[in-house]
């Protein structure tokens, strides 16, 4: 096993560079209703493109996170960093249009993918214990923060400058991120970690392994449902303003989805710390509930005067992302031994694809139900994905019980 570092410094360098690399993650949703009208995007458009982002990060994470057991997860990490900042120069420099931007989306999803999970595998490989389950929920929540700051920064300069400078400036998160964690974090020794027994892509032990794959089913249809979300709810929040008696003046669409991502930390941290007291599967089947329940009356909730509206937006935010850390220490606590990174790959590539397929089914149904021209039509979309979203906490109790965290 690796040395082991100091947990409380080694998590804050992992999660500073987290939302660092991140910077330029929402970009793309924060500014689409502009791209919808500058390139004359139809919802199912703008659907792919949130959504081939996810499809980038499905395609490389299998192989990416695997290696993590094998090679040093630091090496993958950087490589993939600089993809990233590559991706956001590119989409600045280059993109005009609909397939040039879904090329840049795929490629930084693929810088994603080698470093989200390779950065908490060089937690989970060099904490354990209660240190190991907070590291991960900390790290796990930070995809929140960063999150909703680049849905801030993204408005904030996109209104000062252009949607050009503001995936350019972006760009330069991830840029830091580099190198914070190439002199921040430890250089890890691969030789010393437990070495699995199989082939590279043999994700056997994992597939057997019953209460990993209730996490991580649990993980898709959780991801299924934020990932739309998150995509959405801007140009949702936009049609609102429209539809509102008042329409929300003074209010920035952009704005309140910052909140609405950034509340997710706290609920996501405080659900993992109600999981480890009072049951993990108990709470994240509670949370889930929650959350498809307020995810079936959203969207018919835009008749509503703005301000309660809002509240039940970010009501929302916490609910969809309370689940969120607590699923990913359970995966990391029940991983079978040596062989913590393939599950982290089988978690992060079937989760990921529920990321995929949420932002496009999300357009989809807008566009089956009248082109999201009408509460009714929001309503449907939100409620698609309440109604997955239900489906994990049976996941969890008919895999996940025989061994818990």
């Amino acid at each position: 096993m690796v040395a082991p570092s100091h947990p409380v410094r080694l998590t804050v360098t992992l999660c500073l560079a987290e939302v660092l690399g991140m910077a330029g993650f929402a970009t793309f949703a924060a500014l689409l209703p502009g791209f919808l009208d500058l390139w004359t995007l139809t919802k199912t458009d703008g659907g792919w493109l949130n959504g081939v982002f996810f499809g980038g990060y499905v395609t490389a994470v299998p192989v990416l996170v695997t290696l993590t057991d094998r090679v040093a997860p630091k090496r993958i990490y950087l490589i993939s960093m600089v993809l990233t900042v590559l991706a956001g120069l590119g989409f600045a420099f280059w993109a005009d249009g609909f397939w040039s931007a879904l090329m840049l989306r795929f490629v930084a999803g693929i810088g994603l993918a080698g470093t989200y999970m390779p950065g908490m595998k060089i937690l989970g490989d060099r904490l354990t214990g209660r240190a190991q389950s907070r590291g991960v929920a900390f790290y796990a929540s930070h995809f929140s923060i960063g999150w909703s700051l680049s849905f801030l920064i993204a408005g904030f300069l996109a209104g000062w400058l252009d949607w050009r400078w503001a995936f350019g400036l972006c760009a330069l998160g991830p840029l830091l991120a580099t190198g914070l964690v190439a002199w921040g974090v430890p250089a890890d020794d691969p030789a010393g970690l437990a070495a699995p027994q199989s082939r590279l892509l043999d994700f056997r032990p994992v597939l057997a392994c019953k209460p990993a794959m209730g996490y991580v089913l649990a993980y898709t249809v959780h991801n299924f449902e934020l990932f739309a979300a998150r995509s959405w709810i801007v140009v949702f929040l936009v049609f609102a303003q429209g539809v509102n008696p008042g329409g929300g003046p003074g209010w920035s669409a952009t704005l309140i989805a910052t909140v609405f991502t950034l509340i997710g930390m706290p609920a996501s941290v405080l659900g993992n710390e109600a999981a480890v007291r009072a049951g993990r599967i108990k709470i994240i089947a509670a949370v889930m509930l929650a959350s498809a329940a307020i995810a079936a009356v959203l969207g018919f909730a835009a008749v509503l005067p703005f301000p309660p509206l809002v509240v039940l937006c970010l009501l929302y935010g916490a609910t969809v992302t309370g689940d969120s850390a607590s699923i990913t220490a359970g995966v990391v606590a029940v991983a079978p031994p040596g062989h913590r990174g393939a599950t982290m790959a089988v978690h992060a590539c079937l989760g990921f694809i529920g990321s995929s397929f949420g932002p496009l089914v999300f357009g989809m149904v807008l566009d089956a139900s009248g082109g999201g021209l009408s509460p009714t039509s929001w309503g449907l979309a939100f409620l698609a994905m309440g109604a997955v979203a239900a489906l994990g906490p049976l996941a969890l109790a008919i895999l996940g019980r025989q061994k818990v965290s």
